[in-house]
């Protein structure tokens, strides 16, 4: 890819991801909220542009993304939030918080980037594993990401016949700035730097679909194909709560 452009670049796998398309020597459209952080992103790399704003913001997101000079090939719809529910209590001001970045956040970018996609473009949209079971006190986060992962579906059937491709990423546990709040057990967790080769990889390859760590996520969409019961009973063993 020879543009690419990156939401949630100021952290995680989307800071990861921004600084290791940069040193392939692609041009690199790093996107956040973090101004101090993309300026350090822009001091590093002379390949790298930042833009600074907020996602959820609909006439903030297309005014930043109203003048590119370069028109990205590769466009990665990757910022999102978790939080997550406390014993069984549901907290409307959450859930309204974690869907207004993760699903009305991405429908936003999608809107704003549209007037620019092209035949041959691959938008890459990050959503979760989570949005294939339910786990526990994900009510929040696994409900936005199954929005996520439905839009994205929908996205790819409509924007085949215009030859631009969709790829969906499902990441398992992540060790991130967002995850190190956890406090519970992560199996089989892997590093940003791991997550973004097997992004970059499977990006590559063109695929539609890319899961990661393998085994995890294999597992959860094997649990994800029983019934609802049982899917219950496996997941409260799988992960500790």
């Amino acid at each position: 890819m020879n543009t690419v452009l990156i939401t949630g670049a100021t952290s995680g796998i989307g800071l990861q991801l921004a600084m290791d398309y940069a040193n392939s020597g692609a041009i690199v459209y790093a996107c956040g909220r973090n101004q101090e952080r993309l300026c350090d992103l822009k001091r590093q790399f002379g390949n790298l542009h930042s833009l600074a704003f907020d996602l959820t913001d609909l006439e903030a997101t297309k005014v930043a993304l109203n003048n590119l000079e370069y028109i990205p090939d590769l466009w990665i719809l990757n910022a999102g939030d978790c939080e997550y529910i406390n014993n069984g209590h549901l907290d409307s001001k959450l859930v309204k918080r974690i869907f207004d970045i993760n699903v009305l956040g991405l429908t936003n970018a999608i809107e704003a980037c549209q007037p620019y996609f092209r035949k041959g473009q691959r938008i890459a949209i990050v959503g979760s594993i989570a949005s294939e079971v339910a786990l526990p006190r994900a009510e929040a986060y696994g409900a936005s990401k199954a929005a996520v992962s439905y839009l994205a579906r929908a996205l790819q059937l409509d924007l085949k016949p215009q030859g631009v491709e969709v790829s969906i990423i499902y990441p398992g546990f992540v060790k991130t700035p967002l995850t190190d709040k956890n406090t519970f057990d992560m199996p089989m967790v892997i590093s940003c730097e791991q997550a973004s080769k097997e992004i970059r990889r499977g990006l590559a390859k063109g695929h539609s679909h890319i899961y990661f760590p393998k085994t995890f996520t294999s597992m959860l969409r094997l649990i994800g194909a029983l019934p609802y019961r049982w899917q219950n009973v496996l997941t409260s063993k799988l992960l500790a709560q």
